[in-house]
């Protein structure tokens, strides 16, 4: 049995104080819904500084990034049926003038950003959910070349699928939801939405941060396909669906039949235009280590953007951990480490705000992250906590839900993973190799069905959010576990990283692996041993006050707090996380890249693709277990006063 020394004070945070105000999340919806109809996302920007100044907060300012954004067009995207004649909008309605004009504004955000503009006239070819498996059938019986695919939304990241479009040859996409897959609260018969086709950043300034005077790169659009989110009512349309009566417990998937032929005319008119995105950043400082910074990340609505409000439960979540923060501040605590909150802007067009802060300080925050902590659309629904972590914070995050969520049955059989989530925790994770943390609550039905549905963006509003969680206990719940999770990892003298936990991760993601890999599963196994010894012998000095030295406990977390980047690889498929400790979904605990990798060259297992992902993972187990070794050797020369 290991020893893992990790014996934690009891850090408690209360969301709110004892009296008959609402509770601090409610107070704070409701404020910022007062700014749902602006049009400027300088002003939305400006209110939340306002309010976290008056909280108290330190040297909270704007930082701001002139970026390229793609907007709708002067009218939405048509799709129009060749044999016909008839035109359709993306949520089914007749393309008639005063149709238009009767639609809400939602209409107009069903757009793909950063698609390719134009006119395609084509064959629907259906290719479900677009898996390396559909296309390789698909192109043995079809001619793909310029042709639309009917493509569904989940199982795979978006970008994935769609440069498999791209190689196959297709011109064009129409994205939707399957109602099969779409959780029974939804109602998404109708509803439009958006998605984005920017993996993240600023498309203009790919890899550095948008200066004045930097240079521009021309890209309007990020793919050659036209691509059209549309409603699955013009799905049943274009496949020519009955109306039948069906068993309720019953649901067929959407399927074009294989023996007809669709053939459509796609319009898609989007607009570039730079604009300003905002962020907002506040300071805590810390007491001992001021140089040592845990991240929490909200987002907030950008005037010009579609017209969703889960930004407000984002923001409200954030706000009343900053004002449950400064209470305890105005007291005379501290952190020993330096809380930063950030809301983020331009989060929909692909995470903008938050990829053009890390590029700007990359360098400071290589060094000086610690941990991020995502508040990413909390509340999605009410049957179920949803706790995604990095595998070195698994084991706090399981702590905290155990003690807070005794008494409430959404908390109870929460699974903690390592999978890939949506949000601005997306740089953090993949280019700064930072342990990260979020909590949301879900629908079951989501959590069961397919993985990166949620990459469609939907209108929410206010009522919706009001009805899911009518009392805000849910946003209070999310505000308590974030926030004991944040002050534990700022107040212990030794990070709360359990660095076994990262080398039993990677022994799983090479279990029962195709094909079998005996050479890392034997480097795994070292990686296993030096993390068993790293983490019996050096942690239990640092965390005995007796025995513990002020050098010996920072080398030991600038070990833990790097141990994740060892697993960055340099190359991956589009959509897929650089950082390979995140599963593609709960159902698979394969390395991702590996997976996908012998999908794609099976049965050549010669394959140069393959044999790279392996290069990869080995590059990676090694790196690991040379720091772990490293880690041990300075601390011996410590003891034995070698330096």
């Amino acid at each position: 049995m290991v020893r893992t020394w990790m014996k934690r004070p009891g850090i408690r945070l209360s969301a709110s104080c004892n009296s008959k105000r609402p509770p601090i999340p409610l107070r704070a919806f409701k404020n910022w819904l007062q700014l749902y109809d602006s049009k400027d996302d300088m002003e939305i920007a400006k209110k939340i500084k306002s309010h976290w100044i008056a909280l108290g907060l330190e040297d909270t300012q704007f930082i701001n990034y002139s970026v390229l954004l793609d907007f709708p067009g002067s009218s939405p995207g048509t799709i129009t049926l060749s044999s016909t004649g008839q035109c359709f909008y993306p949520d089914g309605q007749p393309c008639r003038e005063e149709a238009r004009g009767g639609h809400s504004q939602d209409l107009f955000f069903s757009y793909a950003a950063y698609s390719a503009k134009g006119t395609l006239q084509g064959d629907v070819i259906d290719v479900s959910y677009g898996t390396m498996d559909d296309l390789k059938r698909i192109t043995k019986l079809r001619n793909t070349t310029n042709q639309i695919a009917l493509l569904k939304l989940g199982k795979l990241p978006l970008l994935y699928k769609i440069s498999l479009l791209e190689k196959a040859g297709f011109g064009g996409a129409l994205l939707y939801i399957d109602p099969c897959d779409a959780p029974e609260s939804s109602v998404l018969s109708s509803e439009p939405f958006m998605v984005t086709l920017n993996p993240g950043g600023d498309p203009s300034t790919p890899g550095y941060p948008s200066h004045d005077g930097s240079f521009r790169k021309s890209r309007p659009n990020l793919t050659s396909l036209l691509v059209q989110p549309i409603s699955p009512s013009l799905v049943k349309m274009l496949i020519s669906l009955p109306k039948l009566k069906m068993d309720k417990d019953a649901c067929s998937p959407l399927e074009l039949p294989h023996n007809e032929k669709r053939t459509v005319s796609l319009q898609v008119q989007t607009v570039t235009q730079f604009k300003t995105v905002s962020n907002v950043v506040g300071y805590l400082r810390g007491l001992t280590s001021p140089d040592r910074y845990i991240i929490v990340g909200s987002n907030h609505h950008a005037g010009y953007s579609y017209k969703g409000q889960e930004w407000a439960s984002s923001t409200a979540v954030i706000t009343a951990f900053i004002e449950a923060m400064m209470l305890r501040v105005k007291k005379g605590w501290r952190p020993e480490r330096t809380i930063v909150f950030c809301s983020w802007g331009g989060t929909p067009w692909g995470k903008i705000g938050s990829y053009e802060w890390g590029e700007d300080f990359v360098k400071i925050l290589q060094k000086n992250a610690v941990a991020y902590l995502s508040l990413h659309n909390p509340i999605r629904g009410n049957s179920s906590l949803y706790p995604v972590a990095s595998p070195s914070l698994q084991q706090l995050v399981i702590e905290k839900i155990k003690f807070n969520c005794m008494q409430r049955a959404q908390c109870l059989g929460a699974n903690v993973s390592s999978v890939q989530i949506q949000g601005d925790a997306d740089y953090f994770i993949n280019y700064l190799g930072v342990p990260t943390v979020q909590f949301a609550y879900e629908d079951i039905k989501t959590l069961e069905g397919p993985s990166f549905l949620s990459e469609a963006i939907f209108p929410t509003h206010a009522t919706k959010i009001e009805e899911v969680d009518p009392s805000f206990s849910l946003h209070e719940a999310i505000t308590k576990l974030s926030g004991e999770v944040i002050l534990q990892i700022a107040s212990e003298p030794v990070l709360p990283f359990n660095a076994l936990d990262i080398a039993l991760g990677v022994q799983n993601s090479l279990k029962d692996n195709e094909p079998s890999v005996p050479h890392l599963l034997a480097l795994a196994s070292k990686l296993r041993e030096s993390a068993e010894l790293f983490q019996s012998d050096e942690m239990r000095p640092a965390n005995d006050p007796k025995e513990r030295a002020p050098s010996r406990v920072r080398m030991l977390n600038d070990i833990l707090q790097d141990l994740e980047k060892n697993f960055l690889v340099q190359w991956v498929p589009p959509g897929f996380y650089r950082n390979i400790l995140y599963h593609l979904d709960e159902k698979t605990n394969q390395f991702s890249i590996l997976k996908e990798a012998w999908e794609h060259c099976n049965p050549q297992t010669s394959n140069e693709t393959f044999q790279e992902a392996l290069s990869n993972v080995l590059n990676s187990i090694n790196s690991a277990h040379i720091s772990f070794k490293a880690g041990l050797d300075v601390f011996e020369s410590v003891l034995l006063g070698k330096n």
